[in-house]
């Protein structure tokens, strides 16, 4: 057997493949963006064909005639997008449903008004809120006719992404892993599989849903077509969740911020049940055989799509990497704020409905003053989880990033700066595929445990420390309190 890793890792914007060395170096990358669809206002759509055959197009450039080589599988996915098939024909019903998306608001606001919130988010850690799969499905089943008839003659399969992948994958199996399953708002923290009554709540059959599995072990095995041999499926995990393994946030307190189409930070709470009275999120870390470590997040819907924006709706840059140089030209942003609420506002504000704001904008203010806007929306946004952490009695002492904007030095120094804490960052910043090869070479027997195989494939990280006067801090906050004000 080999003792590379093959990691499959559906993004949002984009699906890759990479192969990882067992001591965590990434040796071969295929990447291949995603088309996004927005057939309204607020919706938010993927072609699920297409994330499978980009996906298979990238697994198979980096594997070429090496599937030997090859000692298993780990799989990172968006979470919470919704993908539903015919399981007889293994092909889409209905193009998939983005975590982005909002058009389950209304839905989610009836079940706040008839009282359900508290009980929802006692059971799954979640708030009720589009964000999450549980709406998307039933919005599917009210709204789709083929959807519908599939459910009806019991074809329906339900999954998230990483569900999709593995059924498509192993010709059939039909499993997903408790870090995703955990998004769902069907499935209680201390629940082994789907939960009845919340199924029943939110209108979905648990017939058409997958079996929760662990995130890492002898899950599935490919089938021997796609690579010329059959390849253990060995790692499933959550994009997040993955990032948080990546960074080596195994013990409890450990907190790390993705940053990457959106924001999210994730706070290791052991075994402890995740409860918030600030309106973070419990969820499932990791599992392993059925034993949950837990985690408490904070989510922020806009991130690195906010430069996407500024790039392919705006055309005020070329490419993400512009926004660094040109908030390194100015001073300041000429009290330019921007809240990205371009998909609504999630923690600590749960406002589905807010849109994104331009404030303070003058006939000074350029490309340079909106890109380094954008670049500050980043330390401000997280700013607001660190209270609401804070407030839950789990306050920050330092700050691990990573994921693709966090290479950006001048974000990284601007977070160290509005936070006043120490930000760490890898030199390999792509922690969530990091973890996805983690959590396999587990899985596959090649080290012990999690802690073990952390320790020897994570490697340099830089240090960012605070320097910005409180002043300027305060000022920064108050403005874009201000501008939060009217999201």
């Amino acid at each position: 057997m080999g003792e590379k890793i093959l990691v499959l890792d559906a993004g949002t914007t984009s699906t890759r493949a990479m192969v990882f060395s067992r001591e965590g170096r990434m040796e071969r990358v295929a990447q291949e963006e995603l088309t996004q669809h927005y057939p309204k206002p607020g919706w938010v759509e993927h072609d699920a064909s297409e994330i499978w055959d980009k996906t298979l197009s990238c697994m198979r450039e980096v594997v070429g005639d090496d599937a030997s080589s090859i000692a298993a599988i780990g799989i990172t996915n968006q979470r919470e997008t919704v993908v539903a098939w015919d399981r007889n024909t293994g092909e889409p019903l209905a193009r998939a449903i983005v975590w982005q998306d909002r058009r389950t608001a209304g839905f989610c606001a009836e079940l706040k008004e008839a009282g359900h919130e508290a009980s929802v988010q006692e059971r799954t850690g979640l708030l009720l809120d589009p964000y999450f799969s549980g709406t998307k499905m039933r919005w599917m089943l009210d709204n789709d006719d083929a959807v519908r008839a599939a459910a009806e003659n019991g074809a329906l399969a339900f999954g998230t992404v990483e569900s999709w992948l593995v059924f498509k994958l192993s010709g059939g199996e039909h499993i997903s892993d408790a870090s995703n399953a955990s998004r769902t708002l069907l499935l209680a923290l201390e629940g082994d599989q789907f939960d009845e009554q919340l199924c029943e709540l939110f209108g979905v059959p648990k017939a058409a849903l997958p079996r929760v599995v662990d995130t890492h072990g002898k899950l599935a095995s490919s089938d021997a077509e796609w690579l010329g041999s059959q390849v253990p499926i060995c790692g499933l995990v959550g994009d997040q969740q993955s990032a948080t393994i990546g960074q080596g946030c195994l013990s409890f307190g450990e907190t790390k911020a993705t940053y990457g189409t959106g924001a999210f930070v994730l706070t290791n709470k052991g075994t402890d049940l995740p409860r918030s009275e600030n309106r973070l999120l419990g969820t499932v870390l990791h599992q392993a055989g059925g034993t949950r470590t837990y985690a408490i997040e904070g989510a922020c819907f806009v991130a690195g799509s906010l430069v996407q924006y500024l790039r392919d709706q705006l055309g005020l840059i070329g490419s993400a990497s512009e926004t660094e140089d040109l908030a390194r030209s100015i001073e300041d942003s000429g009290e330019v704020v921007i809240v990205p609420a371009l998909a609504g506002l999630g923690a600590p504000h749960w406002k589905p409905d807010a849109r994104g704001v331009f404030s303070g904008l003058s006939f000074a203010s350029g490309k340079a003053q909106i890109a380094r806007a954008a670049l500050e929306a980043m330390a401000h946004q997280t700013h607001d989880l660190a209270s609401a952490f804070a407030a839950d009695g789990a306050p920050w002492t330092s700050l691990k990033i990573d994921g693709g904007m966090s290479a950006n030095e001048w974000m990284a120094q601007d977070l160290a700066d509005i936070l006043d804490l120490p930000v760490e960052r890898p030199d390999f910043v792509e922690t969530t595929a990091l973890g996805a090869a983690i959590c396999a070479s587990v899985g596959a027997g090649l080290y012990p445990d999690l802690g073990n195989a952390a320790s020897a494939m994570r490697g340099a990280t830089r240090t960012f420390t605070p320097s910005m006067s409180a002043n300027v801090r305060k000022d920064r906050l108050a403005r874009y309190a201000r501008a939060l004000s009217v999201a």
